[in-house]
């Protein structure tokens, strides 16, 4: 990967991965999020044709449920003695995790379209997500229109630091995909898996515990509610 100049995107990239959860299926890791059986789980290489041409065929073997994907591999550097590219042929689909089942359906919208494209544009899908996030500002309440003052606004209510730092990454980097600038289109294709697993954990923070929180509330017996409205002065 191409190293980026800009000491400020180095931090914001670091502050991703800090929230980062979900780990993206890449070529020779030792473990990732099995794209099969969604486990996070150690991954056996086999090799299944030489590098003849700069071009190599691998699979993948899954130790949680002993299923294979197949990898290609591109232009074989002869100095580094690795290939420069990658993709996995088999499944071919996204290795981004799937929305959270809380998500609301204007903001999976733009989710599931950049979960699609993540794999062929990591650029596309980074702007599609600062658009999903901007999104889930307004359903959370947020009317400035400015994704600066509704990140500003949701830390006032009690957003968690982390997600604070990490929902500016989204700005930055969905402004950085759209007009390119400092942040490398590598950088871009570093972190956008990570954003997915943002915008989840946003969706869970400030939606699914809070509901969940509720229905527990309101399990309780009926006079047990009503002492703690008592006390409450409701």
């Amino acid at each position: 990967m191409r190293v980026c100049q800009d000491t400020d995107s180095k931090h914001f990239i670091k502050g991703i991965n800090k929230l980062h959860k979900y780990i993206a299926p890449s070529f020779k890791a030792t473990a990732f999020n099995c794209p099969l059986c969604a486990a996070y789980a150690k991954m056996n290489w086999y090799q299944m044709s030489s590098a003849v041409g700069g071009f190599g065929l691998y699979l993948s073997r899954c130790s949680h449920c002993g299923e294979e994907c197949c990898w290609r591999a591109l232009d074989w550097d002869d100095e580094e003695e690795a290939f420069r590219y990658s993709t996995m042929l088999i499944p071919d689909g996204s290795t981004a995790p799937m929305p959270h089942p809380e998500m609301p359906d204007v903001v999976k919208v733009d989710y599931v379209e950049a979960r699609d494209i993540v794999n062929r544009s990591p650029r596309g899908a980074a702007a599609l997500l600062r658009l999903a996030i901007q999104k889930l500002c307004i359903e959370l309440g947020e009317t400035t229109g400015s994704i600066d003052k509704d990140i500003k606004s949701l830390v006032t209510k009690g957003l968690p630091e982390g997600i604070q730092q990490a929902l500016d990454v989204v700005r930055v980097v969905g402004n950085h995909a759209v007009h390119p600038g400092e942040l490398t289109a590598d950088d871009i294709a570093e972190v956008s898996i990570s954003l997915f697993e943002l915008i989840n954990a946003i969706v869970e923070e400030r939606i699914a515990r809070p509901k969940a929180l509720e229905t527990l509330y309101l399990r309780l017996p009926e006079g047990a509610r009503n002492a703690i409205a008592k006390r409450d002065g409701k």
